[in-house]
């Protein structure tokens, strides 16, 4: 990922290191001092490029829409609340960026990333949070992990987009119901709906495609 564009060399990345997220929005706005922008950029350009890379499934798109979502921090940082934490606001810009890049490529659809590794367990009887992000890497079972994978990427696709959405946020990256919340604006209530319909939807998928291999 190329983020020239919006992150010059910095002589002292880790001058601004003692301030939190919020200190430094807040003071980027009152004072312009580009390099507290930069350091917030550094904090997040790995953890918010994977997420619209996921989000969009494509790694050009993903890196149009990160470089709009931290144009839009520059732009909309007097409209934030210091009152509220930064992360759900900078990801609600992020979002709202992914579903224009979606708009503008006529890509209505989320794409999990590739994750390359046998994470994912093949265990019928696991959680579907163990499916969607496991830590098994036992190499005996690689290639049924690799298809499991490949599987749960397909049917969680599959799913609408409201699902996709809080799968993404809170299992994907790891967000709390009320961060996930906060980024879509609703209530914590349909977050948790919301999930367990989509891992609801997720069991019967999957029993109804291995009933279907068993035949």
């Amino acid at each position: 990922m190329s983020t020239k564009t919006l992150t010059p060399a910095i002589a002292g990345e880790n001058a601004h290191s003692d301030l939190s997220d919020e200190g430094l929005i807040t003071q980027y706005r009152s004072t312009g001092d580009r390099s507290l922008f930069e350091t917030l950029i550094q904090r997040y350009e790995r953890e918010i490029f994977s997420y619209l890379r996921r989000y969009v499934g494509n790694s050009e798109i993903a890196e149009d829409a990160f470089q709009g979502t931290f144009l839009q921090v520059h732009l909309k940082c007097q409209q934030f609340d210091s009152s509220r934490r930064f992360r759900p606001w900078l990801y609600a810009i992020a979002t709202n960026q992914a579903i224009d890049a979606q708009r503008r490529n006529k890509r209505h659809r989320m794409v999990s990333l590739d994750r390359n590794n046998a994470n994912e367990k093949d265990d019928r009887a696991g959680s579907w949070s163990e499916k969607l992000v496991g830590d098994t890497v036992d190499p005996h079972v690689a290639a049924a992990q690799e298809e499991n994978s490949r599987w749960v990427n397909h049917s969680v696709q599959s799913l609408g987009e409201s699902m996709q959405q809080v799968i993404n946020l809170v299992y994907y990256q790891g967000l709390k119901y009320r961060e996930a919340a906060d980024i879509l604006g609703i209530p914590v209530g349909t977050v948790k709906s919301r999930l367990h319909a989509a891992v609801q939807r997720l069991g019967i998928l999957w029993e109804e495609s291995h009933e279907e291999r068993s035949e």
